[in-house]
């Protein structure tokens, strides 16, 4: 059921949105404009509605447990998991902070990125208040070490295609990276596109979530179909 909240549409988490799941993980294509967990916006967060979806389907009227483990932007769609234990939040942590998840985004620009490929390293510094991250080209006071690769996959209308491998996870960091090389993703106006999305999303999708399985010891490989949208069909066959 779909709820019309201050231009925000909410649905519920159902079973075709749900790329993963066993007794330990749960991981979900989110939609662009979901939040991962509640903020001052009062907007029902993914991980409520992920916990609804376990409670119906398991049948456990007193609710779920639910860990959050990483997070994704509100305007970015994507995959994103979730620990159904406390024993696999645990682990799952360790996964990230030892930077042992492979992480795969796409994202469409209109600038065609020079080099067309290439390693950013900056030193990010996010403000709080703005929720506005500022990169540096050296290290700053408060500042934190962001890296990524990126390269460019496809040229479509004059739309560019890049792929982009995080190698840390910090705030708005491919966003903010990306905008140094003069390339804001399509409806980033918060980091240089010259228009937001009506739908309030952007053109940001975390496409892949590689890992082994921190309980079963076996590899997973995660991948979110693109967003439905009317503009991410247009690449569906570039990648």
């Amino acid at each position: 059921m779909a709820k019309i909240d201050r231009e925000y549409i909410s649905f519920d988490v159902t079973e075709k949105d749900v790329l993963f799941e066993d007794n330990h993980l749960i991981a979900v294509n989110k939609r662009g404009g979901d939040i991962v967990q509640v903020d001052d916006t009062g907007d029902e967060s993914l991980d409520e509605k992920v916990k609804k979806y376990i409670a119906k389907k398991y049948n456990k009227p007193n609710g779920a447990f639910l860990g959050v483990v990483h997070r994704l932007d509100r305007p970015v769609s994507g995959v994103i998991l979730f620990a159904r234990t406390s024993k696999s939040l645990d682990r799952v942590n360790k996964l990230f902070k030892s930077r042992q998840m492979h992480k795969t985004y796409l994202a469409v620009v209109r600038n065609r990125p020079v080099p067309e490929s290439g390693n950013l390293v900056h030193w990010l510094v996010k403000n709080p208040q703005k929720n506005v991250t500022k990169a540096h080209d050296q290290e700053v006071p408060g500042s934190l070490r962001s890296e990524l690769n990126y390269k460019l996959i496809a040229e479509l209308g004059g739309y560019y295609l890049i792929e982009v491998d995080p190698i840390t996870g910090r705030p708005h960091q491919i966003r903010v990276q990306l905008s140094t090389l003069d390339c804001p993703i399509v409806g980033d106006n918060k980091y240089g596109y010259p228009r937001g999305s009506l739908k309030k999303t952007i053109a940001l999708h975390a496409r892949r979530l590689q890992f082994v399985h921190p309980v079963k010891n076996e590899p997973v490989d995660i991948v979110a179909p693109l967003p439905h949208d009317g503009f991410w069909e247009k690449f569906e066959h570039l990648i």
